[in-house]
């Protein structure tokens, strides 16, 4: 049993009105759980790629879909699969640590990624089969 939460929506505020547009903010990050060590975005990704395709062993991520539309598809240890749908740009999809998870872009699609650590690539696991291996015993 994870000591993380599942996956899930996290919504930031929308100020504003479609005559004038929006504003969404987030002082000091306080809507994600975790402090946040890296922030990275993606962009002009082709719609036939699919991104990601990695677990992490301690890294907590939220995904945005800043423009466009971003399916992201998450499976944890027990085999559970969320599938998401980003298109709204005050809503952020937080990716524990231990979850399998893959993207599909729009063409137009830019990623706004919030991570609880630095880059290191040890954190990662780019195999589906060793994902299965290192987290499929605790399930």
């Amino acid at each position: 049993m994870s000591e993380f939460p599942n996956p899930h929506l996290i919504e930031f505020p929308k100020l504003g009105a479609p005559e004038i547009g929006y504003i969404s903010v987030t002082e000091q990050l306080k809507q994600l759980p975790f402090e946040v060590q890296r922030t990275f975005w993606t962009y002009y990704t082709p719609e036939s790629i699919v991104r990601g395709r990695h677990a992490h062993h301690k890294t907590e991520q939220v995904l945005v879909a800043v423009s466009g539309r971003i399916t992201v598809t998450t499976e944890l240890a027990d085999g559970t699969i969320g599938l998401f749908r980003l298109e709204d740009p005050n809503v952020g999809l937080y990716v524990p640590p231990q979850a399998w998870h893959t993207m599909q872009y729009s063409h137009s699609a830019v990623q706004l990624v919030f991570a609880s650590a630095p880059y290191q690539e040890s954190d990662y696991i780019r195999s589906y089969e060793e994902f299965k291996r290192t987290w499929g015993a605790l399930s």
